[in-house]
């Protein structure tokens, strides 16, 4: 069974954004423990930008998993 490409793209996108939330939450105490000091909108922005490379990351490795996955059977 495969999986389509919206859902494929949806999953990947409710994933990141779940992890977005919990990375902002970790960086505001953990960056200080390292020196460095960002305001809120800073760490988002910062993370706004890994969020998309990993948006399109994620729907990459997944379509192309799933394309082997149909040549396999």
């Amino acid at each position: 069974m495969s999986q389509r490409r919206l859902h494929s793209l949806a999953e990947t996108v409710a994933n990141t954004l779940l992890g977005y939330a919990i990375s902002v939450w970790i960086s505001t105490w953990l960056y200080p423990l390292f020196g460095h000091k960002f305001t809120l909108a800073q760490n988002m922005a910062m993370t706004s930008i890994f969020t998309v490379v990993s948006i399109a990351r994620g729907y990459v490795v997944r379509r192309v998993a799933n394309r082997y996955t149909k040549r396999r059977s």
